[in-house]
């Protein structure tokens, strides 16, 4: 007689739960906004040494340690009230150009920076980082300028002449770095470091010649843009003009671009993996190109916009360091273009009010540099700031923000 045993079926093995998904409130603005307090209260530190009375009442802080107290706070406050009424509003102003002013300034100088700054987001996408946006704004700038005084067109013929100009300029120089990697392999940060000296000696010889040096004139500037390839004014009393309209109109087709176009799918593939990309049938090669096109153009805008529309003549220092300052607004957005958006705002608020702060409370303009720094360290640092702010870490440093936006 066999005896049955009975036997008990293998249960399934329950598989580790996915990490919870995080949104873009939680992995992208709440971290970029407590990098900029951090980066504040730090520069708040730096004021209060700076101060004079702050350093003379330290002296004798133990016998009246409310002196010292009072002359922190009034340096800070003073400051940074300077730096608001210098980029938002002045509300002592006693017109609607004083009381407005300081933010049509700040959307002046956020211009450029948004366009830029989409220059350097769009390609680390697909895992390029463009550092050769301050030569492609200068490239755009010399094809825009050209057209705009060395051609005779109909008033909106000659306009759009001219941004078409700007924007292909920056496009071709944006491509040579992208077919360099897509076809040697190689790297987009030494060339376009490279290209970058490229441009700006060779808008200097360039200002030079007889086509752009203005006549009579020995220092290197061109002739003025004629007045019907200027950007429209948005404003009467500002020189806030339709270029910003035009880097908007470019964040949302960035925006569209990256998070529900098939281009954009292909750019996210590769700067996930390009290797699976590769794998899927997708030509990583014509991917680099199309990213370093794409990042060309939009840094082709920042030109046309400096150009075209604030500075209306070629200088050698048309980019005036707007390439570098976008690497920060980028890394500031972690490559969302409308994060973009909002990093160049406040960006060109603190350049904006910046000039406020020094004029009326003898603040270095420097501290506006010094805040920039400090947040770029902090949005290297996500670790650090979920550490003082108790928040669940994301691990979405710098390196890992190619990874970190699904559109």
């Amino acid at each position: 007689m066999s005896a049955t045993v009975a036997t008990t079926p293998p249960q399934p093995v329950p598989s580790a739960a996915p990490p919870p998904a995080t949104s873009f409130w939680q992995s992208t603005a709440l971290p970029s906004l407590l990098s900029v307090v951090m980066a504040m209260v730090v520069g708040a530190v730096l004021i209060a040494v700076s101060d004079e009375d702050v350093r003379a009442s330290s002296s004798y802080f133990f016998a009246r340690p409310g002196d010292m107290l009072s002359a922190i706070g009034s340096s800070v406050v003073g400051a940074y009230g300077a730096l608001f009424r210098g980029s938002v509003v002045d509300l002592s102003g006693g017109s609607v150009a004083e009381v407005f002013g300081p933010l049509a300034n700040t959307l002046l100088f956020a211009t450029p920076l948004v366009a830029a700054g989409l220059a350097v987001a769009v390609p680390f996408r697909a895992g390029l980082f463009n550092i050769g946006a301050e030569g492609q704004i200068t490239v755009a700038a010399v094809f825009a300028a050209w057209v705009g005084f060395a051609l005779d067109l109909p008033p909106v013929v000659h306009l759009v002449a001219a941004v078409l100009a700007g924007l292909l300029g920056g496009a071709l120089w944006g491509a040579i770095p992208g077919v360099l990697k897509a076809t040697t392999g190689a790297h987009e940060v030494i060339t376009t470091i490279m290209l970058n000296y490229v441009a700006r000696f060779g808008i200097l010889f360039a200002l030079g010649t007889t086509a752009f040096q203005r006549e009579g004139r020995a220092d290197p500037i061109s002739p003025p843009v004629a007045d019907t390839a200027v950007l429209p004014r948005l404003l009467d009393f500002s020189r806030l003009h339709v270029g910003f309209l035009l880097a908007l109109a470019a964040a949302g087709v960035a925006w569209w671009l990256i998070g529900r176009s098939t281009t954009g799918f292909r750019l996210r593939a590769v700067g996930a993996n390009p290797e699976a990309a590769r794998t899927a049938g997708m030509s990583v090669p014509r991917t680099y190109v199309t990213a370093m096109v794409l990042a060309g153009t939009f840094a082709g805008l920042a030109g046309v916009s400096q150009v075209l529309g604030s500075e209306r003549v070629l200088t050698t220092g048309i980019s005036a360091g707007l390439g570098f300052d976008a690497i920060t607004v980028a890394l500031l957005a972690r490559t969302n273009p409308v994060g973009v958006v909002a990093a160049g705002v406040l960006f060109g608020a603190l350049k904006s009010g910046g000039l406020t702060m020094q004029a009326t409370t003898g603040t270095s303009l420097d501290i506006v540099v010094v805040l920039q720094s400090l947040i770029v360290l902090f949005i290297a640092a996500p670790a650090l700031i979920s550490a003082v702010f108790r928040l669940r870490s994301t691990g979405a440093g710098v390196g890992q923000l190619s990874k970190g936006w699904n559109g």
